[in-house]
């Protein structure tokens, strides 16, 4: 049977509209790290890399390539962890050219090492040789966080983060990083602004 992220993680993936805490457990990830803003051409061709290494081992068995432990199932969605830089934080409003960030794709617990030096090799005619040499294959637990679903444009984050932040105070937690995660559900090219579903997560304790 075919794994649906949208089916099996929809803890992880499809919380509520309204904040939750959440216990995440180590994650395997395919990562590239970035800064400037995100309309610029670095972080679309950032993302491309991305999707183009977690599509090289999806299509596997299109290759002829049979690993342990392969099952078939759909690319998890792109995610970011964004923060700023010490410049960006100094100011009262936000500069998208001070951002700093982490893309990442989820991989399924077979991907090794070994198939992500494959994967590398697969896609080294389709992006940068320079963003494949720095993109990494690494194991990331976040731990316990609040959650919630931002339904709306980017710009709008402020709104549900709040809504977090006051959740947080009713329940005795405590932010503990000021870094965001953000799950992309919905792509931005296809969507209407306004309908865009964004998971939007931060650590506590």
């Amino acid at each position: 049977m075919k794994h649906e992220w949208r089916k099996r993680e929809k803890d992880i993936y499809l919380p509520a509209a309204n904040p939750a805490k959440i216990a995440v457990p180590p994650i395997n990830y395919f990562t590239l790290k970035g800064k400037g803003n995100p309309n610029n051409e670095a972080f679309k061709e950032s993302v491309e890399t991305l999707y183009a290494l977690s599509y090289a081992i999806r299509m596997l068995p299109k290759k002829g390539i049979t690993h342990d432990g392969y099952y078939e199932y759909t690319v998890f969605p792109l995610e970011g962890v964004w923060d700023l830089d010490e410049e960006g934080r100094q100011l009262e409003h936000l500069d998208k050219d001070r951002l700093v960030y982490k893309l990442m794709i989820r991989q399924p617990e077979f991907v090794t090492a070994d198939l992500f030096s494959f994967a590398k090799e697969v896609s080294a005619k389709k992006v940068s040789d320079a963003l494949l040499q720095s993109a990494k294959f690494e194991t990331i637990e976040e731990g316990l966080c609040v959650q919630c679903m931002h339904i709306g444009d980017y710009d709008s984050e402020h709104v549900t983060f709040s809504k977090m932040d006051d959740f947080c105070a009713a329940n005795h937690l405590r932010r503990i990083d000021k870094r965001h995660r953000e799950i992309y559900i919905s792509d931005p090219r296809k969507s209407d602004s306004t309908k865009l579903k964004t998971v939007l997560r931060y650590k506590v304790k």
